[in-house]
């Protein structure tokens, strides 16, 4: 359901670059936020993380061989949406001495333009996520293969481009799609628990979701499921069913951050045809959301992106 207190104060080596058929390295993953964690009035995270530095890190005394503790967050043989990033997490923060050791042993290989960066994640330690994204969004129809270290091999595809813009001042969503577009009407942050302005990728759905505004600091001013709920932010910012939409969908900002659409068929129709790493771009809002809050990466300009790689 909606999410995002929107406080004031909250608020990435050797970049590779090729046009042809490239072996890069790469690491990170995505912090998933549980289904039942989130709500109408989740905390914002904070400022993008500034990468690690200009200094080139010292090669590590013992580099790590087989990347024990590391996860990717796209599975084997999955469809992704053209915004998500590859994003792979550790058990363990790596140190800045070891992180250009990482990168090598953790490579793509995809026909597209692309790097990767150190992340701080909004649920994990410093030094415990690194992605990689392309230049631009991805390529429908992409096939990409990632490997981390030796015991660790995915290969995913690229799906249609799916893009949905939330303009909260008019109070409309535009989706564009093989093609094609068309307007649905939402109801977005109240003044005060504005959305989150800024690019947010999908990093999963559930037909239903239960939000307790007390585990986000809103007193009791909801709790209950609610329903088609695509999760964007780790932070518990939601797109979903609300039956405020169908009041005030089109007109009026009643929610308390996430963004609602009316019970019948425009909610269904949308989770129906979302898919993890479809791209949802907020317009209009007032903080943009944080790198680590999900996957926030787009939000960096690509040279900004590229000086987080520990290749640098």
């Amino acid at each position: 359901m909606t999410t995002g207190l929107r406080g004031r104060r909250g608020r990435l080596a050797r970049a590779w670059s090729a046009a042809a058929v490239c072996v890069l390295a790469l690491a990170g993953c995505s912090a998933q936020a549980s289904a039942d964690g989130g709500g109408e009035g989740a905390e914002p995270g904070g400022r993008p993380s500034a990468g690690t530095g200009k200094a080139r890190p010292k090669p590590s005394a013992a580099p790590l061989k087989s990347l024990t503790g590391a996860h990717v967050n796209i599975t084997d043989g999955q469809t992704v949406g053209v915004g998500m990033p590859i994003s792979v997490t550790f058990d363990r923060p790596i140190p800045v001495a070891e992180r250009a050791d990482v990168e090598r042993q953790l490579k793509v290989t995809a026909d597209v333009e692309g790097s990767w960066g150190w992340i701080k994640d909004r649920n994990l330690a410093d030094g415990q996520r690194v992605d990689f994204r392309p230049r631009t969004y991805w390529k429908p129809g992409t096939a990409v293969a990632v490997r981390a270290g030796a015991g660790i091999t995915r290969h995913f595809t690229v799906g249609r481009s799916f893009v949905a813009t939330v303009d909260v001042r008019t109070h409309f969503m535009t989706l564009e799609t093989a093609g094609s577009s068309r307007r649905v009407p939402i109801t977005a942050g109240a003044p005060g628990m504005d959305t989150w302005n800024g690019t947010m990728v999908v990093s999963d759905k559930a037909y239903k979701v239960f939000m307790d505004s007390r585990s986000v600091g809103y007193a009791d001013a909801y709790a209950d499921y609610y329903y088609y709920a695509v999760h964007l932010t780790a932070s518990g910012t939601y797109l979903h069913q609300n039956p405020k939409a169908n009041v005030h969908g089109g007109r009026r900002n009643v929610t308390h951050g996430c963004v609602g659409l009316a019970t019948g068929g425009p909610a269904k129709r949308f989770f129906d045809e979302v898919v993890p790493g479809d791209v949802v771009k907020v317009v209009g809002s007032r903080d943009t959301v944080a790198v680590g809050n999900g996957y926030g990466d787009w939000n960096l300009g690509w040279d900004q992106w590229r000086a987080a790689s520990a290749l640098a």
